[in-house]
């Protein structure tokens, strides 16, 4: 009898072991498990935070993939008039394609068309349309690009006292029939021309538009392209005239812009029409031209850049009026 008992007594035991080892082994991979988890999502944080800094090293690299994606050269060549636009349009575009190198040079809208259309430059710009200045064998080569509208004025020197000419006394003056300026209310002082070649896109336009298409005289010992120059040549010599760009005149008090008719040569007065002597300005390219030339023309043309036209003298295309536009159909 006791000994049943005691192997009863014996086999709880066991049981009690048995159950306990159980359940601990149960807790262990309980444990396990729960550690595994906290593994696989340690894992998957990292991968997380792998894939974070590659997509951010990825769209560093996109970034200045994007300003590096235009590199060599770029050259223009052409019309002083929208000269100083285009540099200073070159100098903000190699800020933002630093590998891209930009020349950008005078010379007259002619000299600028006969360049692109040789090959010799990327960009011709010019005052006028190439049909002016080129056979039409060689304009048909190129493409037209309209940037943006130039103003022409003519001026004096400040201590001269003139302000205002009529369409007939411009001509008289610029054709050498009025020699002083007495014959046209101003002081006794001999005129003095200032004038641009032939090959000029400035003189074209001022031609067609201020001077009824009457050829000016020649001054051979003041003539130049460079609108700089010829400010010059006016600020010193006080019976001189002659004509620039309205970009020329922004912030230069040195010389003095003359009305026409009583209007004077404005901005404003341009797109309302009633100021006639202005044109567009033409960026040329030999066929489509380059992706240098044809992304540099975009950027000039695009809303980033054209906040700054008018700043500078030069005005915007689709601020022209009816008026103004249609009168230069004529």
């Amino acid at each position: 009898m006791k000994n049943k008992t005691f192997s009863k007594i014996v086999s709880l035991m066991l049981a009690g072991v048995l159950a306990v080892g159980v359940s601990a082994c149960g807790s262990t991979a309980s444990t396990d498990s729960s550690a595994d988890a906290s593994a696989d999502s340690t894992t998957t944080t990292d991968a997380s935070a792998t894939d974070s800094t590659d997509a951010s090293a990825s769209s560093d690299s996109a970034s200045t993939d994007a300003g590096a994606d235009l590199s060599g050269n770029l050259t223009a060549a052409g019309s002083s008039a929208l000269l100083p636009l285009v540099k200073d349009a070159s100098e903000e575009f190699m800020k933002k394609y630093p590998n891209l190198a930009i020349t950008v040079n005078g010379g007259g809208s002619g000299e600028g068309l006969k360049q692109v259309a040789a090959g010799s430059v990327d960009i011709g710009n010019s005052d006028v349309f190439a049909e002016e200045k080129l056979d039409a064998d060689a304009a048909k080569t190129l493409v037209d690009h309209e940037v943006c509208t130039i103003t022409m004025a003519p001026v004096v020197n400040k201590d001269l006292g003139v302000t205002n000419l009529t369409t007939d006394q411009l001509v008289s003056i610029f054709t050498g029939k009025t020699t002083n300026w007495k014959d046209v209310g101003g002081p006794d002082e001999q005129i003095m021309l200032v004038t641009r070649p032939s090959s000029s896109g400035t003189r074209a336009l001022f031609k067609q538009w201020a001077l009824n298409g009457e050829e000016e005289a020649s001054n051979q010992a003041l003539e130049t392209d460079d609108s700089g120059t010829l400010l010059q040549n006016v600020e010193q010599n006080k019976g001189a005239i002659g004509y620039v760009a309205l970009s020329y005149l922004v912030n230069n008090d040195a010389v003095a812009a003359v009305s026409i008719d009583g209007v004077e040569p404005t901005l404003e007065n341009t797109y309302n029409g009633t100021y006639k002597v202005w044109g567009y300005e033409h960026m040329y390219t030999n066929g489509e031209g380059s992706d240098n030339a044809k992304a540099f023309i975009d950027y000039m043309m695009g809303d980033e850049y054209s906040a700054k036209l008018e700043g500078m003298g030069y005005g915007v295309s689709s601020k022209m009026s009816q008026e103004a536009v249609d009168a230069h159909k004529q």
